[in-house]
């Protein structure tokens, strides 16, 4: 049963971020907005690592990110490993390929690889900041590409949470590091706390992307008609 519970709270965790991200994105501009190469290949990476994982049994053991083996590159290639069986590999590569899609169309490509690299790297070194060595808050257990992404969403919610231009999407904006400590918390449930740290990254970043905006010739307040040209 609480395994169940896990699963259904890091779900709806995920619910909301997807729909701070359609309500930042616009849902009536996605018919016109260019396709999202970026997250289109982030997403093939993930497939075709499954894949290797079907194909050799020995996939997970040589990529994954267990702290006992030695190589600098397994935090990367871990991630796109899946140890949550069918099921869990379908949500995370369904998860991946929305949450990147909507993030591109609002950071740009290169952005939102960044955002996910970070999300990659920087939990486990803010970890050790408060002096957890023991990697509790990587949702990940050593492979997994939900961390990552969940990180990468939590960065349209605080897009949300500035742009907001009623109170319905602040506060649903506002759920998301609310919940997430809360699971955190409850669960000790690393999705939560990886939320609140993509949350805050997407708020430093954000001052970055008005200036690009500026800079490129484009509103940095996001509205949907100056953002379709948005590089894809």
């Amino acid at each position: 049963m609480s395994v169940i519970l896990f699963n259904l709270t890091t779900a709806a965790l995920m619910v909301l971020m997807f729909k701070c991200g359609m309500a930042l994105i616009g849902p009536d501009t996605i018919g016109r907005r260019p396709l999202p190469w970026a997250a289109v290949g982030l997403t093939a990476l993930a497939v075709a690592a499954v894949v290797l994982q079907l194909s050799w049994s020995g996939a997970m053991a040589a990529l994954d990110s267990d702290p006992s083996k030695s190589g600098w590159w397994r935090v990367l290639t871990a991630t796109f490993m899946q140890n949550g069986g069918v099921s869990g590999a379908l949500w995370n590569i369904v998860t991946l390929a929305a949450v990147a899609a909507l993030a591109q169309w609002f950071w740009g490509g290169p952005a939102m690889v960044g955002l996910f690299l970070a999300g990659i790297v920087l939990p486990q070194h803010i970890d050790s900041l408060f002096g957890d060595s023991s990697r509790s808050t990587d949702p990940r257990n050593f492979a997994g590409s939900s961390g990552a992404t969940y990180f990468l969403a939590a960065t349209l919610a605080a897009g949300l949470l500035v742009r907001a231009t009623n109170r319905s999407e602040r506060l649903l904006a506002l759920s998301v590091p609310l919940v997430g400590l809360a699971l955190w918390v409850a669960q000790s449930n690393g999705h939560g706390l990886v939320s609140v740290y993509g949350l805050g990254l997407g708020l430093a970043a954000l001052p970055l992307r008005a200036r690009t905006a500026r800079g490129a010739g484009r509103t940095p307040d996001g509205a949907p008609g100056e953002q379709l040209g948005q590089e894809a």
